[in-house]
């Protein structure tokens, strides 16, 4: 009996999820959803299958505009965090424009880039990189904010720079919450790449999305939005695996913990 319970709790996502689907199928089935708006599991996967082809392509376009956007927002973010950190003065005057920036809506913004810098890839990555650099940088900002004030004050007795504290102690101390702004990031870096897609572009999962809804194909729109979601989950997952081999201490210590409790 106990191990049934083990068993319900740590598949209770799967299992929800699995009769939600059933409930949904089911509704479809009995005509009590309409078709044209809310497609059965069913026709999603039908339209997967026979649209398979055209999805690989443009799921290509947006993963590589992710990934560049992404990797150049992680860059410029320890950057900025880096200098913020080290000069007060910068951290006042940069962080409030910062905050701006997250509260223009990205549909909003979105068409401005296109107007300036054209439909190909460069307004996209641009977008990306607005969307994704904010959370990292406060994460590694509030990293270095809860170091250890006494391994500092050791290090600082023994002589040691700033920049030996901030190698010894900061970074490493400010990697699992530079881990936490990247998880968020990830997801947000393929919603703004999609929602750049949308308004204006030639390829990609949003352009896609676009010409299913023109063509009033709703189960092709499902697909996309299911596939935009499973990349942007296993990504995640990538992200944790990543994390998981470079701070391996704090999961030592975890499993630890695990053992012994």
């Amino acid at each position: 009996m106990k191990k049934l319970v083990n068993l319900i709790n740590k598949y209770t996502s799967a299992i929800t999820m699995i009769f939600l689907l059933i409930i949904w199928q089911g509704a479809g089935y009995l005509n009590l959803l309409p078709k044209y708006i809310i497609p059965t599991p069913t026709e999603i996967i039908h339209a997967f299958i026979k649209n398979y082809k055209t999805l690989i392509f443009h799921s290509k376009i947006t993963l590589i505009e992710a990934i560049i956007g992404l990797f150049l927002g992680i860059v410029i973010a320890w950057l900025l965090a880096l200098i913020m950190d080290s000069i007060p003065a910068f951290n006042k005057a940069i962080y409030p424009l910062l905050v701006l920036t997250q509260t223009i809506p990205t549909i909003a913004i979105a068409p401005i880039l296109v107007l300036w810098l054209g439909y190909g890839l460069t307004p996209k990555i641009v977008l990306i990189i607005l969307t994704t650099t904010f959370p990292i940088i406060v994460s590694i900002l509030d990293g270095f904010r809860n170091c250890d004030k006494d391994m500092i004050t050791l290090l600082k007795l023994m002589n040691a720079g700033k920049l030996q504290i901030l190698w010894h102690v900061k970074i490493p101390n400010s990697l699992s919450y530079f881990y936490a702004g990247l998880r968020v990031s990830v997801s947000y870096a393929f919603i703004a790449a999609v929602v750049a897609e949308w308004l204006g572009g030639f390829e990609g999962l949003g352009v896609y999305m676009i010409k299913a809804k023109k063509l009033f194909e709703y189960d092709t729109m499902f697909a996309i939005i299911i596939l935009v979601s499973i990349i942007s989950l296993l990504s995640i997952q990538l992200v944790k695996l990543s994390e998981k081999k470079i701070i391996k201490w704090k999961y030592i210590g975890d499993n630890y913990e695990k053992n012994n409790s």
